[in-house]
């Protein structure tokens, strides 16, 4: 069983690095015209020159998996802005989509949670679509949709879960096929547990993103074992092995939040769940300190016996 480790946005160590500058719609509003245009493809520029950064670091330390940020590119779905984020920098987005083919980098995206399709508003859907077709566009951008996935959550439950479901489902037919083709679903900590999930997976035909601290959080009396090995096979139509997202809690009173590092005590029992099925699969590490603590997991995961680091971010069990 080979198992593949990435972190999320920021490489922390490099300096300056950050692929998330932002811009708000005030701020834009404040300038000129001419300004305006400027200010934006300046940003987007320094985002994607710090993402390179952080795809050589990559490189060089032999991780797999990166989550590209979300805020690449300010107000890029702002309904006063939408601008072509695309044409001014064909290259950079080309150069970024090479590095992560020639190194078989896997990318994704994660919107954030008010990119659902459960909402009874139509505008919130019409912005979810909105919001998943401008990070489809992105790996478009880089041609590196063949491994790119988007993962989202189902979202709220509005008081009534079974009506809400329907609505998902509903909901959903509002979104591009070409873009569905890349969606995955996640478990959350709260409202949809695994086996919820798990079904509007395979009622849609999306692989579902197992998080193991979500399904801690939220567990109930549903059993993982039961479950694993058909989230993994939700993953069978891909062409991409399946992807489990790993953090520990901050605290027990904090039970939800991420801790800086994550705990191998309480990872473990999920690890060796998961070699009974001896299939391999991804990890995207999600604490607070992103590459060091991926990197520092890596490190005692292969210290079990049994276990063999082969790259800086891969280990063999």
């Amino acid at each position: 069983m080979k198992i593949n480790f990435g972190f999320v946005a920021n490489a922390l160590g490099l300096w300056d690095a950050s692929p998330s500058k932002t811009m708000t719609f005030a701020r834009y509003s404040a300038l000129s015209e001419n300004e305006r245009m400027d200010k934006l493809k300046a940003v987007t520029a320094l985002n994607l020159q710090h993402t390179k950064r952080i795809l050589h670091y990559n490189i060089a330390n032999e991780i797999g998996l990166y989550r590209l940020s979300s805020s690449l590119v300010p107000l890029a779905t702002h309904p006063e802005v939408m601008w072509d984020f695309v044409t001014p920098f064909k290259d950079e987005w080309q150069e970024l989509g090479e590095l992560i083919r020639q190194y078989n980098m896997r990318p994704s995206f994660h919107p954030n949670q008010f990119t659902l399709f459960t909402s009874p508003r139509e505008e919130v859907t019409q912005n979810a679509v909105k919001d998943m077709e401008f990070h489809f566009n992105m790996l478009e951008a880089m041609d590196v949709l063949e491994k790119g996935l988007i993962n989202i959550h189902i979202g709220g439950a509005y008081g009534d879960k079974t009506a809400t479901l329907e609505r998902f489902h509903e909901n959903l037919k509002m979104l591009p096929s070409k873009v569905k083709k890349h969606m995955t679903l996640e478990n959350d900590d709260k409202t949809y547990n695994v086996e919820e999930t798990l079904i509007a997976c395979e009622k849609e035909n999306v692989p579902m993103i197992l998080d193991y601290h979500h399904y801690m959080a939220n567990q109930g009396d549903i059993e993982l074992e039961a479950f694993l090995p058909r989230i993994f096979d939700t993953w069978n139509h891909t062409n991409v092995v399946p992807k489990v997202h790993l953090s520990s809690p901050k605290s027990e009173g904090a039970f939800r939040s991420h801790a800086d590092f994550v705990s191998l005590d309480f990872v473990l029992p999920f690890l060796k769940m998961a070699k009974e099925l001896n299939r391999d699969f991804d990890v995207m590490i999600e604490a607070k300190q992103k590459n060091l603590a991926m990197l520092q997991l890596v490190e005692n995961i292969s210290n079990i016996r049994g276990v063999k680091r082969v790259a800086g971010g891969k280990v063999e069990w």
